[in-house]
């Protein structure tokens, strides 16, 4: 088959070209080349690329536009042009089910190498900076973390590295580093996250507390038998499955059974459950590197001391083991355990 490269023929592939029946020349390889090449440049022929990665993800182009910064329209015109250069479909459109975007089998098996190759670029862009520890440094950390134990600490950070730009990006679930350009993160778990090295930051006590008010109203909150009647405020944003302590789970650890759990005010976060025990509005069990500094100020105080409840959990700092070295990284990773170990 001869395949004559025209303006009308640019999808014609090189592989197309090695399968021909005609004479295979320098010339002609060179020809096709810089044809298929011209109709993406590089910035654009990446943007398409993130695009493709980004809606694959999503299996959405609204929520990769709302990654990206740009329109739907944008990330549709921008997926359209790549199946176009490359000549192929990268999405079935589905009318049913959750997913309407689903990526095609070439595509899903394009999708791991197109993502490491993302990966690998970031990294190679950081290591061009790797010289200095100016620029903006994205950290990653649940809301309750970042209101009740790193920004009260940051101004020390921030003092120490005025050229770092610290941005915070909360959220319950682990980010995904690389696509969103998580650079370093704090997480409370078993230690355990793919692609991430975690080193231990902080263990934990998880323990009632009440406001000093609520305590003088009811001198008896002595014992933990003493919790019947009274209001607890349950985490609704803990999962028990993953092993968090919860108002059962700490009853049964202090051999108490027979105290309502059901009623009860009930919250999702948990910053906002050691808000409403400090506002009196009953007792709350709290987890002890979030309450230290409520604790220390007396805006809450501890019930029951005797009863020691430490978590299976812990605080871990994560990151991407091959982003160790970089200064941003490492010199907010050092701080993270020196203020760790002050408290």
């Amino acid at each position: 088959m001869a395949c004559t490269v025209t303006a009308h023929h640019r999808r014609c592939s090189i592989s197309t070209l090695l399968a021909s029946d005609g004479v295979f020349t320098n010339q002609l390889f060179c020809v096709a080349l810089k044809e298929n090449l011209s109709i993406m440049k590089a910035p654009v022929f990446l943007n398409a690329l993130r695009a493709f990665e980004a809606s694959a993800r999503h299996q959405s182009f609204s929520a990769a536009a709302a990654e990206l910064n740009v329109t739907p329209a944008a990330v549709g015109q921008m997926v359209r042009s790549l199946e176009a250069w490359l000549g192929v479909p990268l999405f079935e459109r589905s009318s049913t089910g959750r997913a309407r975007l689903v990526p095609t089998q070439a595509a899903q098996r394009a999708l791991p190498d197109i993502r490491d190759g993302f990966d690998r670029l970031n990294l190679g862009f950081a290591k061009l900076r790797e010289g200095s520890a100016v620029g903006v440094l994205t950290v990653t950390v649940s809301p309750a973390f970042a209101a009740k134990w790193l920004l009260p600490r940051i101004d020390d950070f921030q003092s120490a590295w005025p050229d770092t730009d610290v941005r915070l990006d909360t959220s319950l679930k682990l980010a995904d580093f690389v696509a969103q350009g998580i650079d370093i993160g704090v997480r409370y778990g078993q230690g355990h996250w793919p692609g991430l090295k975690a080193e231990k930051l902080m263990d934990e006590q998880v323990f009632p507390v009440c406001a000093p008010s609520l305590l003088r109203e009811h001198p008896s909150l002595q014992h933990p038998e003493d919790l019947r009647g009274m209001t607890l405020i349950h985490d609704l944003s803990v999962d028990t499955a993953a092993g968090f302590v919860t108002w059962p789970s700490w009853l049964a650890h202090a051999g108490v059974s027979d105290v309502t759990t059901r009623a009860g005010l009930k919250v999702n976060n948990s910053a906002a459950v050691l808000q409403a025990a400090i506002d009196g509005h009953g007792i709350a069990l709290a987890r002890s590197v979030l309450v230290r500094d409520d604790l220390a100020a007396q805006r809450l105080v501890r019930l029951f001391p005797e009863v020691d409840c430490a978590s299976t959990l812990a605080y871990y700092i994560v990151y991407r083991a091959e982003c160790a070295t970089l200064p941003r990284l490492a010199a907010f990773r050092d701080w993270l355990k020196q203020a760790a170990s002050d408290q």
